[in-house]
């Protein structure tokens, strides 16, 4: 294992500390069956790879499981190195080697012979400021790069990481909700940022009593956020006194289906891999099992909905930032016609209802046409219409649940998110796709109609 706490000095942390930043978001994932890269020969091989994103030249490292397999969607973990740490030293496993490999965690995929692709993103400057979500958006252009060249399974892309890659997993939750199922945030705090916050994500901490880099108040606040935003019941999760040389696990209840939070506490330092009975660290550390178990807990499924529509029911989509219901441009019976926000009139052509796929999409149906809503791509800014329903990828929504009666609406064939272009409040203003921002304009309010 690297020796981490050499990495640290208190000078570090108020580095750290005047580099945090956040940025816009912007991204989401494709189909729960597999992403496009799914049938074909793999574009990309285990390794390093170099990629442009902001227009910076960005690189990583990349584990493919032996035997890999074109048409089985894998599970997908980026795992982020601590402030001087490299990429390296999160695939190599450092001085532990493969037993430390990915946080311990390559290993326990193996030997549970559990196919997973592993990625380890480099941070400029070996940190993850995040400056303007710089960070935020070298991964999203790293998961499409991925996701285009090799079987990924989206709905099982998960985030962990120590200390400054523990920040950056934390900000990951907060901007990418539907893009990452969980995150693992060793030692973390709030050092590059949390545009957003809003949506779900399940999530488990890991933080030592006796911190001094990044003290254990930094971790419980993060946890906290969570705790709200995933509706879980507020509580002090008990911890280890000092001298214990101990650690307790506590599963939070009262959380939303499919949106757990764990805490575990420990008496240590900053440390990923601390050890029960001893003050050392090492590959046998009781974390990388925890961790394993809760992100293996979630199935190959689209995450839950906590409101989800209802067959044959008509509504209204209202969209928070305007207050003005999307609508079907002229009140048009025909296909190709554009899908608009407009004043609400209570008229057919701002009326639909949800005509369910059967694995978590639905094909959103206008009732005065009985067409349905497809995007013309898979391009960001794409236009939303409507069309003779196919059931094509195009056609198919995933309703995420906002909480409160709002939703948000993911395409299948884009992973791209329904978005009332530039947030007008105009009468008029189109409706296209766009990566997710968790904006006003990405919200809609469910009105029966």
């Amino acid at each position: 294992m690297v020796k981490f706490r050499s990495l640290f000095t208190s000078f570090a942390i108020g580095a750290l500390v005047a580099m945090a930043g956040a940025g816009p978001a912007s991204a989401d994932t494709a189909t729960a069956s597999g992403t496009a890269g799914c049938g074909s020969a793999p574009g990309l091989a285990s390794g390093s790879h170099t990629i442009s994103s902001g227009g910076q030249n960005r690189s990583y490292l990349l584990r493919i499981p032996a035997n890999y397999d074109t048409t089985h969607p894998y599970r997908l973990f980026v795992g982020l190195h601590w402030r001087g740490g490299t990429a390296d030293d999160v695939d190599s496993g450092g001085t532990d080697g493969y037993n430390w490999s990915y946080y311990g965690l390559r290993r326990l995929a193996d030997n549970a012979g559990n196919g997973t692709i592993f990625v380890a993103p480099q941070g400029n400057g070996n940190g993850w400021a995040n400056p303007g979500g710089q960070d935020v958006a070298f991964g999203d252009d790293l998961l499409k790069q991925l996701e285009a060249a090799l079987c990924v399974d989206p709905s099982q892309v998960f985030a962990g990481g120590f200390s400054y890659g523990g920040a950056m997993s934390y900000a990951l939750a907060c901007a990418r909700p539907t893009v990452f199922r969980a995150v693992a945030v060793y030692s973390g705090a709030n050092l590059s940022g949390c545009n957003g916050g809003t949506q779900p994500v399940a999530y488990i901490g890991l933080h030592g009593i006796g911190d001094t880099v990044l003290p254990i108040a930094s971790g419980r606040s993060l946890r906290d956020q969570f705790v709200r935003t995933n509706g879980c019941t507020a509580q002090n999760p008990p911890e280890p006194s000092s001298g214990s040389r101990t650690h307790v696990v506590t599963a939070y209840s009262g959380c939303r289906t499919g949106y757990p939070v764990v805490w575990a506490a420990f008496d240590g330092g900053h440390d990923p891999g601390p050890r029960d009975g001893c003050t050392c660290s090492g590959w046998q550390t009781w974390t990388s099992g925890e961790v394993w178990k809760f992100l293996t807990q979630f199935g190959s499924s689209t995450p839950p909905s906590g409101a989800p529509v209802q067959a044959g029911v008509n509504y209204t989509l209202v969209a928070e930032h305007s207050g003005k219901a999307l609508d079907i441009s002229g009140v048009s019976t025909a296909a190709g016609a554009l899908l608009q926000q407009w004043t609400a009139t209570g008229g057919p052509n701002q009326q639909f209802d949800f005509l369910d796929s059967g694995d978590g999409y639905y094909r959103v149906r206008a009732r005065h046409s009985g067409l349905v809503l497809q995007v013309a791509g898979s391009a960001t800014g794409a236009d939303v219409s409507q069309q003779a329903d196919t059931g094509a990828a195009a056609q198919q929504w995933r309703v995420t649940d906002l909480g409160s009666g709002v939703v948000g609406l993911v395409n299948r064939l884009s992973g791209l998110t329904m978005d009332v272009w530039g947030a007008s409040a105009a009468d008029g203003a189109r409706v296209s796709q766009w990566t997710a921002t968790g904006g006003a304009n990405q919200r809609f309010r469910l009105q029966r109609a």
